[in-house]
């Protein structure tokens, strides 16, 4: 049966049985991740993430998945199962989840992570939270998911298999094949090639390294080359990194213990990740190693070692805030180690480097840059060996590359070619694309509704294309508010016009300039009140119209107008 949405598509109703599988968000673009398998009238979803604004989404704090489609089909969602603990994963969840309540299913660590940010929303106590295990399994109506083992920069990382009547799918979360992990949290290549074995109708895999040839390097020399600084430094070292990336946060810790270093945490995140992974073991710091920020100064510089948040050149995080002198209890000094464990996520790269930039005109020391430069970070992602690994072990017929921007999804798919998956397999989708498989035939031909929400403080969704539109206009030319108080009786001016001018010209050198456009605004009411004009919204119209441009023709500019006015 087909029916037409509102926004004009034609979509399938899912009274036939029949599996479908697609994005909410994900593809095209790295972090917001949500994915949904659908057999028949039963849906269950993977992960809830988030991602940043760029500089075009002004105010914007957050972008979420548009969940239109599972709103109008609630009845049918079974479950939201999360692969691990990164914010490009649960990011979404406290905005989601007052939109659409889900059980939501995790690994312990990963239900650690969530719990806070729920709490933090008020969520706790309405969102039923289901631990998971690689041994779980999961009747979700006609769906069936079990587990399996993989790793990550981040502990307690599972990739999901779905059974359904058509077939297997696979989703891989985000993994690489690191055989020397720092936790011995090893990835399960015999339950994967069992996988395999068993047949997997579909593989969705991720795609973030799909450019870099050979194979990721492991966690565990990270530690060497942090230790190996933190012997070397000579005054203290401040370290920032993802605050989720739990086995660097270990890896710093042993190095402070070893060079007699206390630690200090400094971002919101940090303090609550490290508290939630020390509660759950997953974090072990010897005891009375941490210290508050405001000891940091007053300590002996080689005596103290700092984890902050920023490494992404956030403006408001710690270490941003570190190298612009302006966090109130700790000083960056000339001669301290400042380390960024972390490579900048695609977009952030102009922020970085002017937090480098201002860390060296302090006189740090910053070692910065992954692999071979500095050893300070290696990726989380499998790069191409590993993706072929993955996709010979699992021997897909259907293959769907997920988690990244389209030319990594495009490298991906010719990995697949490669290890010998048919070229007219291979799906690549955007956010919305559904691919269908019935009676064993895959097809793409229909879409439902995928975009993105935008959080803005509290508000989500409610910021749209003309809010942007206004903050634009206001950030590139400015407001003039334009304040006329008229007589309620004989409607002549009383006082004003008085102009007020915010990011548009400095009032004390352009005095003239406003003097004239307050004349202008006078003789525009004076006229439209000889011709009998006295509707407020016609003489704001016609003061918009006029002032603008007199404004343009002496300024080039067109700010935002705002007429005021007042009866008494």
């Amino acid at each position: 049966m087909k029916t037409v949405n509102q926004w004009g598509r034609f979509t399938l109703s899912h009274t036939e049985n029949k599996l479908s599988v697609f994005a909410l968000g994900g593809v095209g673009e790295i972090g917001k991740n949500m994915y949904a398998i659908q057999y028949a009238d039963d849906i269950v979803v993977i992960d809830c993430g988030s991602k940043f604004p760029d500089e075009s989404l002004l105010g914007i704090d957050l972008i979420i998945p548009d969940i239109t489609y599972l709103i109008e089909n609630s009845q049918k969602v079974r479950a939201l199962i999360i692969t691990h603990g990164h914010e490009d994963h649960i990011g979404g969840l406290p905005y989601i989840l007052k939109q659409l309540n889900m059980p939501v299913y995790a690994t312990r660590l990963t239900l650690g992570l969530i719990e806070g940010k729920l709490k933090e929303a008020g969520l706790l106590a309405d969102t039923e939270r289901i631990l998971i295990t690689s041994d779980s399994k999961l009747t979700l109506g006609s769906i069936t998911a079990t587990f399996f083992k993989t790793n990550h920069s981040i502990p307690d990382c599972l990739g999901v298999v779905f059974h359904t009547p058509e077939g297997n799918v696979v989703h891989t979360g985000d993994f690489k094949f690191d055989l020397t992990p720092v936790n011995e949290q090893y990835p399960d290549l015999h339950r994967m090639a069992e996988i395999g074995r068993n047949g997997v109708l579909a593989l969705l895999s991720e795609s973030t390294n799909a450019e870099r040839p050979g194979f990721t390097p492991s966690e565990r020399i990270v530690g060497e080359h942090i230790m190996e600084a933190f012997i070397k430094a000579k005054q203290r070292v401040f370290l920032s990194t993802f605050a989720s990336n739990v086995h660097r946060l270990q890896q710093v810790v042993d190095a402070a213990h070893l060079t007699n270093r206390k630690l200090a945490l400094l971002g919101r995140s940090m303090v609550n990740v490290v508290k939630i992974a020390s509660e759950l073991g997953y974090l072990t710091i010897p005891e009375g190693m941490l210290v508050e920020a405001g000891e940091v100064n007053r300590m002996a510089p080689e005596r103290i070692a700092v984890l902050c948040t920023g490494s992404q050149g956030e403006p408001m995080a710690a270490l941003s805030r570190l190298a612009s002198n302006s966090y109130r209890q700790v000083d960056i000094m000339a001669g301290d180690t400042v380390i960024m464990a972390a490579s900048p996520i695609p977009g952030n790269e102009r922020n970085v480097s002017r937090t480098i930039d201002n860390l060296l005109r302090l006189g740090a020391k910053v070692i910065y840059g992954s692999g071979s430069v500095t050893g300070m970070h290696v990726s989380g992602h499998a790069s191409q060996e590993e993706l072929k690994l993955m996709l010979t072990l699992m021997k897909p017929t259907y293959f769907i590359p997920i988690h990244g921007e389209f030319r990594m999804l495009h490298h991906h798919g010719l990995l697949a070619e490669a290890v010998g998956v048919e070229p007219g397999n291979i799906f690549i989708l955007n956010n919305g694309d559904v691919v269908d498989i019935e009676q064993g035939a895959a097809r793409q031909t229909r879409k439902v509704i995928a975009g993105n929400t935008l959080v803005d403080g509290w508000g989500i969704g409610d910021v749209g294309n003309i809010v942007l539109r206004d903050r634009k206009h206001l950030s590139e030319d400015g407001i003039l508010v334009v304040v006329i108080t008229l007589s309620k009786t004989e409607g002549r001016i009383l006082s004003g016009p008085d102009i007020i001018s915010r990011g548009f010209v400095y009032v004390r050198e352009s005095e003239g300039l406003l003097d004239e456009a307050g004349r202008i605004v006078a003789d525009t009411i004076t006229k439209l009140q000889t011709e009998n004009v006295n509707q407020w919204s016609s003489l704001k119209i016609s003061v918009k119209e006029t002032l603008g441009r007199f404004l343009y023709e002496k300024t080039g500019r067109r700010p935002v107008i705002l007429p005021i006015i007042m009866e008494i």
